[in-house]
């Protein structure tokens, strides 16, 4: 693996906000609860965030969740939960993340409150509609392969992508499981080539990157990538939906189903840098179903999420085609499809496309329960099976693409488009399948390190085999 993708779940217990305002909180209940592993007032956990990648750099940074439980009455729900981190490498790829859940901020209301900066030096761009860009290992594996045969550089499917993000959104109750949902936010995207004179500074000439063009240079060049689009854009957004929760918590439930349905509409603009981006007005539609089913108490479970993003008007830029939107950002960063958060052992936005649909299946086993003082631990293992596709493609003509090669790239050898499509269109809706297993550490039911492993069942789809991800809290 590469960096070791470090990333946030929020965590929560479900409880009925009338049954917790009618909860007894006397002294002689606190403390039985105290007893019996409540956590009561202030919790936090802290972990570093130290690694290394050839092309990154050496990673440095922490971060922490920080709880409120009050008087322990609505354990292992808190009151209050602040996260936040920092981290940065020498190669200008950082996560600096502020975060910010509560249901009793706003009495019987959810505020979640998200404000993030993602610099980004070398995001994965493998083309467009999955399969029907043909992903060639020995154009970026340096160590398995010379340019005597075909090594091009470990940046030609990269490019530079900085996203600063704030969000706020607001849940409210309609009837028993039933709620309102409603969120407002912004998007800002700065997008271009790799800085391959960043990426190399320091660097021996012997362990440069090349000065070639890259995927993304190609498809600007070939007007895959529009004018318009290819410097990124400043998009506000409003979205508003329902959702259904009838889990018995939110970090790993034993019972239950969570599901929500919602329309986000998102703005764009004419602007001197960016240019005339009103034609990316769109309105997205996403559902999801998440249903967990209990096999042996609370040690051993049953979970499965169904999801989808459509483009129901309008047009998306291609980099909002890799962003998953959700009405809480429980992680760092959604991207659709591919990658530790939607499916594992999947290159990293393998699958772009205007409408996309995956599934993800696990077994959650809690192998071994045990306190250290006052908190309370487990390990897990979960066994998972991810599964994503194709629903909207990019319309991508061979003649007008060869055309467009014609007019705008002379010098390439229109003989060798062969190897970067596949234009039997059957293929874009081939599915994409990946497999793998878990590793879970959990603390006070709420902070939990989470490790993944999986590969996938294409080689197209991840040509290094194998995925590892390092993460906090539960994929879903």
């Amino acid at each position: 693996m590469g960096l070791a993708d470090v990333q946030y779940a929020f965590a929560a217990g479900e409880n009925n906000p009338d049954e917790v305002e009618n909860t007894p909180r006397d002294s002689t209940k606190r403390k039985k609860k105290n007893e019996d592993g409540i956590r009561t007032g202030w919790t936090f956990g802290v972990l570093p965030s130290v690694s290394y990648d050839a092309d990154l750099g050496f990673q440095f940074g922490a971060l922490t969740n920080i709880y409120y439980f009050g008087d322990g009455s609505t354990y292992p729900e808190y009151l209050h939960s602040f996260y936040a981190e920092a981290s940065y490498t020498t190669k200008r790829y950082g996560v600096f993340r502020l975060f910010y859940d509560s249901k009793y901020l706003i009495p019987k209301h959810r505020l979640t409150i998200d404000m993030s900066y993602l610099p980004d030096a070398m995001c994965d761009f493998t083309g467009f509609n999955g399969y029907q860009s043909i992903f060639n290992d020995n154009w970026r594996n340096s160590k398995k392969y010379s340019a005597e045969e075909g090594y091009k550089s470990r940046a030609f499917y990269k490019y530079k992508r900085d996203l600063f993000r704030f969000s706020a959104d607001i849940e409210g109750k309609i009837h028993s499981y039933w709620n309102w949902n409603i969120g407002v936010g912004v998007l800002g995207y700065l997008t271009g080539p790799v800085n391959l004179g960043l990426i190399n500074s320091g660097k021996k000439d012997e362990n440069k990157l090349p000065e070639i063009e890259g995927l993304y240079d190609k498809y600007v060049k070939w007007n895959l990538i529009k004018e318009n689009e290819k410097k990124g854009g400043v998009h506000p957004y409003v979205r508003a939906g329902g959702s259904f929760d009838s889990r018995d918590k939110q970090m790993n439930p034993s019972k239950g189903i969570y599901s929500d349905a919602f329309l986000t509409y998102t703005a764009a603009f004419n602007s001197s840098y960016f240019g005339d981006q009103t034609e990316f007005n769109n309105l997205k539609l996403n559902f999801n179903f998440r249903h967990y089913l209990p096999i042996y108490k609370d040690y051993i479970s049953f979970a499965y999420r169904l999801s989808l993003q459509m483009t129901v008007a309008g047009n998306s830029p291609f980099y909002l085609n890799s962003y998953w939107n959700t009405l809480y950002i429980q992680r760092v960063l959604y991207e659709g499809l591919g990658g530790g958060n939607t499916l594992r052992g999947i290159t990293r936005n393998r699958i772009l496309a205007n409408g996309f649909a995956f599934a993800n299946i696990e077994f959650r086993f809690k192998v071994w329960k045990f306190k250290i003082k006052k908190e309370n631990f487990y390990i897990g293992l979960n066994p998972l099976f991810d599964v994503g596709m194709v629903l909207q493609p990019y319309d991508i003509d061979e003649n007008n693409l060869k055309k467009s090669i014609a007019e705008n790239d002379p010098n390439f050898d229109i003989n060798t488009l062969d190897d970067y499509f596949n234009f039997d269109k059957s293929c874009v809706y081939q599915p994409h399948f990946s497999a793998g297993i878990g590793l879970k550490a959990a603390m006070n039911d709420n902070f939990v390190l989470s490790v993944d492993w999986a590969v996938p069942f294409n080689k197209q789809d991840a040509p290094g085999f194998a995925n590892l991800y390092v993460k906090i809290g539960y994929m879903f």
